[in-house]
């Protein structure tokens, strides 16, 4: 722990859960923002933009800025916009996320790419359909998350992943993910705090996204028994995390802080 220079941290199920706070978590952030720790905050979260995160976290007692904030959206803009320039994309997903999209070009119909963001309302059979239609005639599938399901304060919700294969089962093609757990995303966030992946530490509920992805791309893996953490998904997943804690309260203590 003595080499940890950053932590990267999910939002959602790790610092709270419907946008409240998990208990300890604020004095943890702080903690490690006392100790001189770089700090990003790295989220799946497709219904906001990176401002107004950080501001309801602001609001909720977290020292954080947008510039802490790296959301699969905000990346999966950036990808398009450096591998697929001028495209015609149609977007499906729940949330106003426009401010974080730049300069991507969004059409109905004859798209170049079809950009499958986070579930919600919007994802009826209509919309689903028109996705599959488009894929049929050639457009490629970016995904900006496979997440099944998210916990909220009402218990777990399905998630775009469980569409996402459908489409991908349906229409014979795999989708590009550009959120966690790809590579990118984390080479994306490190690149941002400047430090390289043995000196990072990756904080998540979601063993697979966030911990054990983590871990491959060289970082050490801390899962936390909150928000999605289920006993069986930890049971039967592909890998081990470096370290499991009851909650995100506890990681000064892992890194040798003090509160």
């Amino acid at each position: 722990m003595e080499s940890v220079r950053a932590v990267l941290i999910d939002i959602d199920g790790v610092l709270t859960v419907s946008w409240k706070p998990l208990p300890g978590a604020v004095e943890a952030l702080r903690a490690i923002r006392a100790a001189g720790l770089g700090v990003a905050l790295v989220t799946n979260t497709t219904s906001r933009t990176r401002a107004s995160i950080a501001e309801t976290l602001s609001g909720a007692g977290f020292e954080v800025s947008a510039q802490d904030v790296l959301t699969a959206p905000a990346v999966t803009a950036a990808h398009l916009a450096e591998h697929f320039p001028g495209a015609r994309c149609a977007l499906l997903n729940s949330g106003d996320i426009g401010e974080d999209l730049g300069d991507l070009v969004l059409v109905e119909e004859r798209p170049d790419v079809v950009v499958l963001g986070g579930a919600g309302d919007g994802f009826d059979y209509p919309a689903l359909n028109r996705a599959f239609g488009h894929l049929q005639r050639g457009a490629r599938l970016i995904a900006m998350h496979r997440n099944l399901y998210w916990r909220t304060d009402e218990g777990l919700q399905l998630d775009s992943g469980a569409f996402l294969l459908g489409l991908e089962k349906a229409a014979r093609v795999e989708a590009e993910v550009t959120g966690k757990p790809s590579a990118a995303f984390f080479e994306t966030a490190l690149a941002g705090l400047g430090v390289s992946a043995d000196r990072a530490l990756m904080v998540g509920d979601d063993i697979e996204s966030d911990v054990l992805a983590a871990q491959r791309a060289g970082m050490t893996g801390v899962l936390v028994r909150t928000g999605k953490y289920q006993p069986e998904a930890h049971e039967n997943a592909s890998g081990t995390p470096d370290h499991v804690l009851d909650s995100f309260a506890d990681l000064p203590a892992l890194l040798g802080l003090a509160q």
